[in-house]
């Protein structure tokens, strides 16, 4: 549904709500999320589904704001506070 993927062990790619505006409090609270003092939390799984049903999603860590484009939907790079332990990374970017 969405365009969520490693960039690099450390940088990632999100990308918002179809209806979510750069001006919009959701938008700004992304963008300005340390002028706030705001955390983003930013989880991830492969895949929706798996053999034993809804699959579960992987902490990646906390993140801080690098950049954005596009509007409606936000496409945002994040920087991670830790980076994505080497095999995750792997396997994610055998999925995208």
């Amino acid at each position: 549904m969405y365009r969520d993927y490693a960039i690099s062990p450390s940088l990632f790619h999100r990308e918002t709500q179809g209806r979510t505006s750069v001006t919009s409090p959701t938008g700004q609270r992304y963008i300005h999320h340390a002028r706030e003092g705001s955390n983003i939390l930013l989880l991830a799984r492969e895949q929706k589904v798996y053999e034993l049903g809804t699959a579960p999603y992987l902490f990646l860590g906390t993140g801080q704001y690098v950049s954005h484009a596009g509007d409606r939907p936000i496409a945002i790079t994040w920087h991670l506070d830790r980076a994505i332990p080497t095999e995750t990374f792997v396997a994610s970017a055998v999925v995208a």
